[in-house]
């Protein structure tokens, strides 16, 4: 075999190494994209409907205010409350906490300053979350 033969061998196989770490990287983005196109179509809580004002109460200490809404989904699904956790001290701030199917009331108990009952469901509302889609 020929030095020049071995050069072009070698480059070819360096090129197709190549090509094949392309095809896997572009494979990784493209199934990480659909993944989070999924995610945010169908489980970010931020994209949760708005709903009609059920109740709200307040926390013992007035950091927090959680604000209870039902939103009805029409002839095909049925009513649905969502908690939104307002942060009073941060410029009225709010993040959905509680997601929950089949309800059409909330009852709404403050446990201490940081954790609250909803239907029945604990939370700490500086880390927890209820959606009834990743039960």
């Amino acid at each position: 075999m020929e030095h020049k033969d071995v050069i072009v061998e070698y480059e070819t196989k360096r090129f197709s190494k190549k090509i094949l770490k392309g095809f896997l990287i572009t494979g990784l983005l493209f199934v990480a994209l659909v993944g989070y196109g999924v995610y945010w179509a169908f489980f970010d809580m931020n994209r949760l409907p708005i709903g009609e004002y059920l109740t709200e109460e307040t926390s013992p200490n007035g950091k927090y205010t959680l604000k209870a809404y039902v939103t009805n989904g029409g002839a095909t699904t049925s009513y649905s409350v969502r908690g939104e956790l307002v942060f009073n001290e941060k410029g009225n701030k709010t993040k959905n906490i509680y997601w929950n199917n089949r309800e059409d009331t909330a009852k709404i108990i403050w446990i201490d300053n940081n954790t609250v009952v909803i239907n029945g469901h604990t939370l700490d509302v500086l880390n927890d979350k209820f959606d009834f889609r990743n039960q």
